[in-house]
């Protein structure tokens, strides 16, 4: 059990972790070697720096000071969060149990071009399984996309139907461990799309090889999870793919914070990290009082 985990080792996550670390309170940072910041060959608005720094070396230099602090800093991809009497964090590889959870993923990028797939947004696209799953009881849908995390939202899709395929858009499955064995139930297609098609609402979708197949509904998990992915599953609310929070950056969950682009914030280093350091702070006020109430 930890007592915060903190999602996205960027500037606003590993700023955060510094300060709740330094509290005593036992932190998981978890994240991937991908952040925007890496391909910044030159900074020069940051403070402290008399010289260029560039992006990848803030990066590691941050990871470096985390862990010499004591701050757990797991190299893996964030599936799911899930609140129970605690939240619990899904990774490919593990499961993660924690008191309170920071969000820094920064914000989401990915952009899947497939024509009339924005039209139909409402309309037998979805982009979460947990909100939108009942409206297809028993009917024939599909998950579009080709890691864990496709296969992740097809597993919630069972509690409501079993007619069940993943379409990958011309990329292999990248399932890894335990959910390249549960991918082996569902139908999978690899085949490009090119176009979805239906009258008021999603009816078909058209490959590029010229066949089709007639669907009911399909829910976009492209890529890995965004921060937008995570707040519409626990029902945070968002602006136009941002985080909203309070001046202590939490979100309308209690126990749920987020930091740095992912709030819709001005993108710069500097801005991140004041943020993290805001949510370190609070998240550290509100483990204690529920240290206080136990």
């Amino acid at each position: 059990m930890y007592d915060v985990i903190i999602i996205g080792k960027g500037p606003a996550g590993i700023s955060a972790s510094l300060y709740t670390v330094r509290s005593n309170l036992k932190t998981l940072v978890i994240g991937q070697n991908d952040s925007s910041l890496k391909k910044a060959e030159k900074i020069e608005n940051y403070y402290g720096f008399s010289e260029v720094i560039s992006g990848k070396k803030l990066l590691e230099e941050g990871e470096k000071q985390a862990a010499r602090l004591g701050v757990e800093i797991l190299n893996d991809k964030v599936i799911s969060i899930e609140q129970d009497e605690n939240f619990k964090v899904f990774t490919s590889e593990g499961q993660y149990e924690g008191k309170a959870v920071l969000i820094a993923t920064g914000q989401p990028q990915k952009k899947v071009r497939i024509e009339n797939l924005e039209n139909f947004e409402g309309r037998g696209v979805s982009y979460c399984s947990t909100c939108d799953g009942f409206f297809y009881n028993n009917l024939k849908v599909g998950v579009l996309g080709y890691s864990d995390f496709a296969v992740h939202e097809a597993i919630e899709l069972e509690a409501f139907t079993k007619d069940i395929t993943i379409f990958t858009n011309g990329k292999e499955l990248e399932a890894k461990g335990k959910y390249q064995e549960e991918a082996q139930r569902f139908n999978i297609v690899t085949k490009p799309i090119y176009r979805l098609d239906g009258a008021e609402a999603l009816q078909k979708i058209f490959f590029k090889d010229g066949t089709s197949e007639d669907i009911d509904g399909l829910f976009v998990a492209y890529e890995s999870p965004s921060s937008a992915d995570f707040a519409r599953k626990l029902g945070i609310i968002t602006d136009n793919n941002a985080i909203e929070v309070d001046e202590n950056q939490q979100t309308n969950i209690p126990g749920v914070f987020a930091a740095g682009d992912c709030t819709g914030a001005f993108k710069q280093i500097s801005t991140a990290v004041g943020q993290g350091a805001v949510a370190g702070r609070k998240i550290i006020e509100y483990v204690r009082s529920l240290q206080q109430q136990n």
